[in-house]
């Protein structure tokens, strides 16, 4: 399980806000989501993004393409891989163990 960090960034919009492209992901998204390929969480700044990688790669050029068919002549997208094969990790629990740090006070032991 991978788990990427993408950011879409429409270019050439009528103003500064990106937000109706960043919803029209979401509803995207949503749609990989209901069909068990990914499971994602928008956050201020990117969304992140988990599943087989084969599918992560299928879901970015999907959101890619998003702003373009809606007239704009330029995307700029960045991505971010996190790939462990040694375990299976899902986003969540690797924020549980952060946490299990913090609720012992920042020890490693």
């Amino acid at each position: 399980m991978a788990i990427v960090d993408v950011v879409v960034i429409p270019v050439g919009t009528e103003g500064p806000s990106v937000s109706k492209y960043i919803a029209e992901i979401q509803t995207k998204l949503n749609e990989f989501k209901s069909q068990g390929k990914i499971d994602y969480q928008l956050t201020p700044m990117n969304t992140l993004i988990e599943g087989d990688l084969k599918d992560l790669f299928e879901v970015i050029q999907e959101i890619h393409e998003l702003p373009f068919n809606k007239g704009l002549d330029r995307v700029c997208t960045n991505i971010r891989i996190d790939d462990r094969r040694d375990k299976s990790r899902k986003m969540n629990e690797k924020l549980d163990s952060v946490q299990k740090h913090l609720d012992n006070g920042g020890n490693n032991s």
